[in-house]
């Protein structure tokens, strides 16, 4: 079947796309605002696109053409933290997608733990084992969009916290301490299934 574009619901592309463009990683994006309310949620457009130098990407929805919290503080401030999502802390992720009132801080909502970044003000996940410190490098406000669309940021990574429980000789991740969990469609998500591999041509 072949579903245009212009003659689709918005409802059904996104179940179209969420359902087919799978598994995603997840980005567990920690910011701050001016008040100092730490703000955490989880974005599943999210991958990194760049190692040299290192940036990764996430973008948010704005339904009703309403910004979320990790949006307008980082529009703000142009910081946040990318904390990566394994299994242990995949409750605790789900728990912080909820929509909630920006003075609500989803560290404590959540049960996580904030930790000081180096050089930047937004907190890190503790129980996450991985944190890329960002800076925002730039921003883009999807057009001619129905509900308010979406905006992309692009990050630059400052620097990364990986646990020395993941790490292995030559900079290599052990997957099986790791254990990420991706996002699938609806309530659905993933973990790590069978590994192959394929040498490149």
């Amino acid at each position: 079947m072949q579903f245009d574009i212009t003659n689709t619901e918005s409802s059904a592309l996104y179940k179209l796309l969420t359902g087919t463009v799978i598994p995603r990683p997840i980005g567990w994006i920690s910011t701050i605002d001016a008040n100092g309310i730490n703000n955490l949620a989880p974005f599943s457009f999210f991958n990194v696109v760049s190692e040299d130098p290192p940036h990764v990407m996430f973008s948010t929805v704005r339904t009703g053409n309403k910004n979320k919290d990790t949006l307008n503080n980082i529009l703000d401030n142009k910081q946040f933290v990318v904390n990566l999502v394994t299994e242990e802390v995949v409750e605790q992720m789900n728990t912080t997608s909820q929509s909630v009132a920006s003075d609500i801080d989803e560290f404590e909502l959540a049960g996580v733990t904030p930790i000081n970044a180096v050089y930047i003000k937004p907190k890190r996940v503790k129980e996450s084992l991985v944190h890329f410190e960002c800076e925002m490098v730039h921003h883009y406000f999807i057009e001619n969009h129905q509900n308010g669309g979406a905006c992309i940021i692009i990050g630059k990574i400052i620097t990364m916290h990986i646990d020395d429980s993941i790490l292995m000789e030559n900079h290599r991740i052990n997957l099986d301490k790791y254990k990420p969990v991706a996002r699938l469609a609806g309530s659905n998500y993933s973990k790590l299934g069978e590994i192959f591999s394929i040498k490149r041509q």
